[in-house]
């Protein structure tokens, strides 16, 4: 298959590290360093997605700590954004790819819906897209 027909599925890291709403952001940060991870994905009790924190948010949160009266009881549902992009597993690199561009993004989360909303099952990166480039033998 071409570079850019290539399904998100053949190419995403499966699995997504999550935390919860109330994870404090010390809690966030030490897991996305031990996973060595750029983002976690917010999930509710049914392990659904509700937003997504990227080292970005942290950092712009640490910058801006003035502004937040108590920097020590911000959670996860404080600086989590909500429009998290996604697509699920059929969506093709190029489709992936585009939205990054477009809305000037690092990642696009893979999602499976479920009926009840959208689990979390791996996320493609521009890393990724750089490795998938690297692999395509045809240039």
């Amino acid at each position: 298959l071409a570079r850019m027909e290539r399904l998100v599925g053949d190419v995403m890291h499966r699995g997504v590290i999550t935390c919860r709403r109330e994870t404090p952001i010390q809690d966030v940060a030490r897991s996305m360093s031990e996973h060595d991870v750029s983002a976690l994905v917010v999930v509710d009790d049914s392990e659904h997605m509700i937003g997504l924190i990227s080292r970005t948010d942290l950092v712009n949160a640490r910058l801006y700590e003035q502004y937040w009266k108590h920097w020590r009881g911000l959670t996860a549902g404080h600086i989590m954004i909500t429009d998290v992009v996604s697509v699920q597993t059929n969506a093709t690199m190029q489709e992936a790819s585009r939205l990054m561009m477009e809305r000037r993004i690092h990642r696009v989360v893979v999602v499976e819906e479920d009926g009840e909303g959208v689990k979390p099952i791996g996320i493609v990166s521009v890393t990724d897209v750089v490795r998938d480039i690297a692999r395509d033998e045809d240039g």
